[in-house]
């Protein structure tokens, strides 16, 4: 049986082998699993950084979601940001990452925000159709968004 649950202290090892396995895949730079817990700890002890697990009971998390939160610019309630989502690769296709995103919808609005956002690649067509079966929008008409970045 599938379960999801918000993630505590202890689940920071199995969130930070997550966290390093979704960056290799994509091909991105990941610090070491044991240096991403450690920051993940701290994060969830700070409270801004909600973690919301997926795990079906036999050999720890299968999935995660990662939400920020902020205070609004346009309300009194918070903003949602959903920094990532993954799922193993063996367990997708599954319904498993609609369970999670549906979890983590519930605990950003448990936590007081009214508004999610996300960002994702245009070729990522497994996400975005999740996305958008979830009733969100790309805000630029014509589906492709831009995310921009820099070290400071």
């Amino acid at each position: 049986m599938t379960a999801v649950r918000r993630a505590t202290r202890d689940d920071a090892p199995a969130i930070g082998q997550l966290l390093h396995d979704f960056n290799r895949e994509f091909g991105e730079p990941a610090p070491a699993p044991a240096q991403m817990a450690e920051r993940m700890a701290e994060l969830i002890d700070h409270g801004d950084e909600m973690i919301v697990l997926l795990t079906d009971g036999t050999d720890g998390p299968d999935g995660l979601a990662v939400l920020r939160l902020r205070p609004s610019l346009w309300s009194r309630a918070l903003e949602c940001y959903l920094a990532e989502l993954y799922v193993i690769p063996e367990r997708r296709r599954q319904g498993r990452g609609l369970a999670l995103m549906e979890k983590a919808m519930a605990t950003a609005r448990a936590a007081g925000a009214d508004y999610m956002d996300l960002g994702t690649g245009e070729h990522d067509a497994g996400a975005r159709a999740l996305y958008e079966r979830l009733g969100f929008v790309s805000r630029d008409g014509d589906g492709l968004s831009l995310y921009y970045e820099r070290e400071l």
